[in-house]
């Protein structure tokens, strides 16, 4: 008798146990989804975005790759599309 108690106490652990881990694993798969959600939304997807961002980023290495090979204060300039001998960027 003492051993079908036990077996029994044992089986209602592992069933509360797994009913935990089941309530959980659905509350965390609701927010996983939801955060897929909002990373498709986010701006860095738009296409036309992401080729804004790589045009700025080159037009900002190419004004430090001529600030290294120059004198000139390139930080000063009023227009920062005009190279310092009058060409474009």
């Amino acid at each position: 008798m003492e051993a079908l108690r036990k077996a029994l106490i044992v089986g209602a652990l592992l069933g509360a146990g797994a009913g935990v881990g089941s309530a959980l694993f659905v509350l965390v798969t609701q927010g996983e989804e939801q955060k897929q959600a909002m990373l498709k939304e986010i701006p860095e997807q738009d296409p036309r975005r992401r080729d804004e961002a790589t045009r700025t980023k080159e037009l900002v290495l190419a004004t430090l790759q001529e600030a290294a090979t120059t004198q000139e204060n390139v930080a000063w300039r009023k227009n920062w599309m005009v190279g310092g001998d009058g060409r474009s960027a």
